[in-house]
């Protein structure tokens, strides 16, 4: 099987929902279970083979960038600037179009922790061949789901997964060739997946049982991956 060990991460984001943890550092940075976000992110792909990771980064950019330079993981590590406003398009154009040589690459937001089996994802990628796979997941409901029987409430189930309702979990893998589709700014998930999608040129993975994300968005979800983490990577010292 082909190889696949390079990975783009985004972490350049402001992250305004996660505000105070966030006003002199990027999301990143933000610690669980008593190590940064991305230290758990890279201590992942490592553990799956990867040998070089590009990093994009905008906001509080040298925090980060510190942070590697002492703590790099054995990875070879390249930082590519970008700014908050280019979003994820220009993100992900500068970051591939300066260091990622591949063919095919992982890529991925910043603030998600996974226990996706990566030779799963590479392999339904290089099997398909598409311009990008999206790891979707269903989607667990933020509410409770009431239980009606004609207009009496009777009963509430709380966080289900929506097992027809699939989200992307924010890890991809995308062949080269999606720099012709990256723009100059903008999200990629609002201009470049759609296109792909009527083109028939994206597929989707689906997370196995075995498999599981948390996204870090907000204090609140970081309290929920807090109390959630043992249940995706073992906390090491």
């Amino acid at each position: 099987m082909q190889k696949i060990e390079t990975a783009v991460i985004l972490v350049g984001g402001s992250g305004l929902r996660m505000r105070p943890l966030t006003e002199d550092m990027p999301k990143c940075m933000v610690p669980l279970q008593g190590k940064p976000l991305i230290y758990w992110i890279l201590n992942w792909l490592k553990s799956y083979g990867f040998k070089h990771a590009v990093l994009g980064v905008a906001y509080q950019k040298d925090v980060v960038i510190n942070y590697l330079k002492e703590n790099n993981q054995e990875l070879k590590i390249d930082f590519s600037e970008h700014t908050v406003e280019g979003e994820t398009g220009e993100g992900f154009r500068l970051a591939v179009s300066r260091f990622v040589k591949d063919e095919n690459f992982l890529a991925m937001n910043g603030d998600e922790i996974t226990n996706l089996n990566l030779e799963r994802l590479k392999a339904e990628h290089l099997k398909n061949k598409p311009v990008a796979t999206i790891a979707v997941s269903p989607m667990r409901s933020p509410f409770g789901i009431l239980e009606l029987e004609g207009d009496d409430i009777v009963g509430f189930r709380e966080k289900i997964l929506l097992e027809n309702t699939l989200v992307s979990i924010g890890v991809y893998i995308f062949n080269k060739s999606i720099l012709s589709y990256l723009p100059q700014t903008g999200s990629i998930e609002k201009i470049v997946f759609p296109q792909l999608a009527k083109k028939r040129l994206l597929k989707a993975y689906r997370l196995h049982a075995d498999e599981s994300w948390l996204t870090i968005n907000s204090v609140k979800e970081l309290s929920v991956a807090e109390r959630e983490f043992a249940q995706i990577r073992r906390p090491q010292t």
